[in-house]
């Protein structure tokens, strides 16, 4: 990965407030640029896990990509240990309450992590997937890559791909009779 402050474009004597004004407005910039935002979130994360002292493995960088592999039990016990409850932490903590099916759990975090970050188009765009689903549609493209995945093809894992399981389970229930998803 390159710098981090680099791609942030700030200096590593840099504050935490200018950290988070400058990922900021970058985020605003690049608000339809999904490889750009994916970039600037783990340089964010890694500087931040830095400061905090999160290194080794111990830093939400290591709970995405424990996400991604669908190891959601040990990315649960990680966030457990981080003290700070930042937006990121309630983000991170929704993920990991979507993919284990705690649906009211995964739309409080992801209120939460939009309220403390209301720019972040990571945590925007999965809260929306929620409100929308809460309606019975989706919008976009359901073949665009899932937050939080930064690895194109490889394994998906994300908030589409979880959707459309129990979308297609639920059809399959109910050609047999029965109903997986009453709303539906």
């Amino acid at each position: 990965m390159k710098d981090p402050y680099n791609i942030l474009g700030i200096m590593p004597s840099a504050s935490d407030d200018e950290i988070r004004t400058a990922y900021r407005t970058l985020i605003r910039q690049y608000s339809d640029d999904t490889e750009k935002i994916n970039e600037l979130t783990n340089a964010y994360d890694e500087i931040m896990d830095a400061r905090r002292g999160n290194q080794g493995g111990n830093g939400f960088s290591e709970v995405r990509r424990l996400l991604g592999d669908g190891n959601y039990n040990d990315a649960d016990a990680l966030l457990k240990t981080i003290p700070d409850k930042t937006a990121e932490w309630y983000f991170l903590n929704g993920s990991v309450c979507y993919a284990r099916g705690w649906l009211n759990d995964a739309f409080t975090n992801f209120e939460q992590a939009c309220r403390m970050e209301p720019y972040n188009q990571e945590y925007n765009s999965a809260l929306r997937h929620m409100q929308n689903s809460q309606k019975g549609y989706m919008q976009g493209d359901p073949n665009a890559r899932p937050f939080g995945s930064d690895q194109p093809g490889g394994v998906r894992c994300g908030v589409c791909d979880i959707c459309n399981g129990l979308i297609c389970t639920d059809c399959c229930c109910e050609c047999m009779g029965g109903d997986f998803i009453p709303c539906c």
